[in-house]
């Protein structure tokens, strides 16, 4: 089960009730402060707070109090009319800048909004501060044309493979631009059916079609002043795309149903993984769009084009699962090593499910190559082919003269190399490898896992506890 991670302080019953079904429709996991007497570190994680309505101050001091350590970090949310909203937002509260105020009657696209803004001021430390992790040549590069770029209002065109991050490069330009207290509002363009993407674009007026029984703002009404980031672009379709143009070129748009022009004042920002030129040669692309579009192209390079970056990336990957409750992993020389060996086709998206997956696996210990998944594994490391020999004779019940010699290493293992090697680590590392081996040819039994390793039982015990390897065992 879950953690309870968002914590809701709010007098008036029918509100509470809005507000913790809006965040569960969120994703969150709230709990009215009311209903909360305690809060466990193994049953609660809080990564919010919200504060509307105050009928009793020592209650909601007390509900307040459950936050516990975690209220020197986490975003507040507060009703604009809650008694607290002005000491909270004052400017020397240590709130100010992590703190934002909706309006009542809740309406979901302002609250998903201003979460958004929340987590994204949070995640760049400081306003206008770049936030987009990297610190390998390629990533310079792209930082530097964020930073070129994020001043003006220029349309740009991020452009890369499927899971590199182009919406964290919008939102890091939205972040450094002068329209950062404005909306940042994102829309998939390839995940809306065609025929609702008008809609949710433009918006609607009450009756345009069967189901529109009240009037609607669309995308570019919400993010007013702001930024409109249009992902997978390259996924709209033609006539789609002649409404948007439209749009880009003269700053007006009708709703759905509706006469009246309105005017529009938001920067477009636009990505997408296809190559649009050859789209474009396909006649599955507008070339006028296009140009329209990519007034300031920028190009995302694939992870395995700069894995000097996998360290800090992990460790970024690291401070958010903190934030979040989970506890951090730590990657041992050979297990980097695998992991730059590896091509990456889902790019820093599938590292950051790696890193999340590893964390839960082994949340104590340190992941060494023979711990990650096998795909990622890549080639055996010189201590895995030794330990063959040992897995050939792992089966008692063979005679010696049927245990087949083990296959020579392609080179020698013992010379050192040319950049030099962390001898404790890679010893480490051997020793884990063998140790893994002995216990699955022994089914996890330890007792029988040391006689084949020459040690007391409870030497091999010091020593799993060690390598954090407990979970090795069958019982």
């Amino acid at each position: 089960m879950s953690k309870i991670d968002f914590l809701v302080i709010e007098s008036d019953a029918a509100r509470a009730e809005s507000v913790v079904a809006a965040l569960q429709f969120l994703g969150y996991h709230p709990q009215r402060g009311e209903e909360c007497l305690v809060a466990e570190e193994s049953t609660h994680a809080w990564r919010a707070v919200y504060v509307g309505g105050v009928a009793d101050a020592a209650e909601a001091e007390r509900q307040f109090a459950l936050l516990g350590a975690a209220a020197a970090q986490v975003p507040l949310l507060a009703a604009a009319d809650s008694p607290w909203a002005a000491r909270l937002g004052a400017a020397g509260s240590p709130f100010a800048q992590r703190m934002a105020t909706i309006a009542f009657p809740l309406r979901y696209e302002a609250l998903a909004e201003a979460m958004r803004g929340l987590y994204a001021r949070l995640l760049g430390s400081r306003r206008g501060e770049l936030r987009f992790v990297g610190e390998s040549a390629p990533m310079a590069r792209v930082n530097a044309l964020i930073r070129q770029v994020a001043p003006f209002d220029s349309s740009v065109l991020v452009l890369g493979e499927s899971g590199t991050g182009k919406e964290m490069v919008a939102r890091t330009i939205h972040e450094c631009s002068p329209r950062r207290d404005k909306p940042f509002v994102a829309i998939n363009c390839g995940a809306i059916p065609a025929e609702l993407l008008e809609s949710e674009l433009f918006g609607h007026e009450k009756g345009a079609f069967t189901g529109a029984i009240s009037a609607r703002k669309g995308r570019f009404e919400l993010a007013e002043g702001g930024t409109l980031f249009l992902d997978e672009i390259g996924d709209m379709s033609l006539p789609m795309q002649v409404k948007l143009l439209r749009v880009l070129q003269e700053r007006v748009f009708e709703r759905v149903g509706g006469t009246r022009s309105q005017r529009c004042d938001v920067r477009i920002i636009a990505a997408t993984h296809r190559n649009l030129e050859q789209a474009i040669a396909e006649g599955r692309f507008r070339e006028d769009l296009y140009y329209r579009l990519s007034v300031f192209p920028l190009e995302l390079p694939a992870l395995r084009e700069r894995l000097d970056d996998l360290p800090v990336l992990i460790d970024e990957f690291n401070q958010r699962l903190a934030r979040r409750g989970l506890s951090c992993v730590r990657f041992g020389a050979s297990a980097l090593q695998a992991l730059a060996g590896y091509p990456w086709p889902g790019n820093v998206r599938e590292l950051s499910n790696l890193v999340e997956r590893l964390a839960i696996l082994y949340p104590q210990g340190e992941v060494r190559a023979a711990d990650l998944p096998e795909k990622y594994r890549g080639q055996p490391q010189p201590e895995e082919t030794r330990g063959a020999a040992l897995l050939a004779m792992m089966d008692a019940r063979a005679p010696a003269a049927a245990v087949a010699p083990a296959p020579a290493p392609a080179h020698d293992a013992t010379l050192l190399p040319e950049g030099g090697i962390d001898l404790k680590d890679h010893l480490a590392d051997i020793e884990v490898g063998l140790i893994r081996q002995a216990l699955d040819a022994t089914g996890g039994v330890v007792a029988h896992a040391a006689k084949l390793l020459r040690m007391q039982r409870t030497t091999l015990v010091e020593k799993l506890r060690k390598y954090g390897m407990q979970g090795s065992l069958a019982a």
